[in-house]
């Protein structure tokens, strides 16, 4: 069986027959840092509401980790200090490696192309955090960085596509062809930099693309409604979908909340 339970922003629990991967995990108490300088709504400070389980219940059945990347809201200092530093931990590149093994964690691993573990395959997939306009800017390209996707495959499973914190490009599409996911994890909180109109993930406008890229797939959009710069919100996207009639197609989950997929 394969379920989603969603935490927060772009954390949640994915498990996978008896395997629990937490992802991106952005665990800290409601307000505990100021917002994201030049970027929009910088004022607010977050995470903008609490986690809603205990921290225990959350990491209680957890099996390994998933870190798209390292950006605060992903990776934080309550995160660093209350996961177990033996957890094996899936990373996108070496730098990622040295900077969560520096923080004593003891089983990081890359995902270069693909890995094993419990008999599911990662395979890590490409993205862009932001436009080709804010990656022309050299201090955006440096904080922008990079941040991968996921696939999740298991045999008599659903395949899971974790898109990750990417604007739609090319590296989407030929994940969309190349592996055909029964289930699509999207970042669709339209978070936005001070003086671009575009936005650094996706957003409505992307749902309504996947949902005509995929019609048979099962799209969960995340990462909302918890960091200051998402521009979209969950009430945004519900009209959204209603609007397009793509209720059956899009789940939007509180805070959480489990999918059976």
């Amino acid at each position: 069986m394969t379920q989603y339970t969603h935490i927060r922003n772009a954390t949640g629990k994915l498990t996978i027959k008896n395997t629990t991967f937490l992802i991106d995990p952005f665990l800290a108490p409601k307000d505990t840092y100021p917002g994201f300088e030049g970027t929009f709504n910088y004022q607010q400070r977050m995470p903008m509401v609490d986690l809603p389980l205990s921290m225990d219940n959350l990491l209680s059945n957890v099996t390994a980790v998933v870190v798209t990347h390292t950006h605060l809201d992903h990776w934080d200092d309550t995160a660093i200090n209350a996961i177990p530093k033996s957890l094996p931990i899936f990373v996108q590149n070496t730098a990622d490696k040295e900077l969560i093994t520096s923080q004593g964690f003891n089983d990081v691993r890359i995902i270069f192309e693909s890995l094993e573990f419990n008999s599911i395959t990662l395979r890590k997939t490409g993205g862009s955090h932001g436009t080709l306009e804010m990656y022309a800017n050299p201090v955006l390209a440096q904080l922008a960085g990079d941040a991968m996707g996921v696939i999740f495959e298991a045999a008599d499973e659903p395949t899971v596509y974790l898109v990750g914190d990417t604007v739609w490009t090319s590296d989407v599409e030929k994940a969309l062809l190349r592996f055909d996911p029964n289930v699509i994890i999207m970042n669709t909180g339209y978070a936005q930099i001070l003086g671009f109109e575009d936005s650094i993930i996706m957003g409505t406008k992307d749902i309504g693309r996947m949902v005509v890229r995929k019609p048979e797939a099962k799209i969960i959009a995340v990462h909302m409604d918890t960091v200051n710069h998402t521009a979209t919100s969950r009430k945004d996207v519900r009209k959204f979908i209603k609007g397009n009639n793509i209720e059956s197609h899009v789940a939007v989950p509180e805070d959480g909340e489990t999918i059976t997929l």
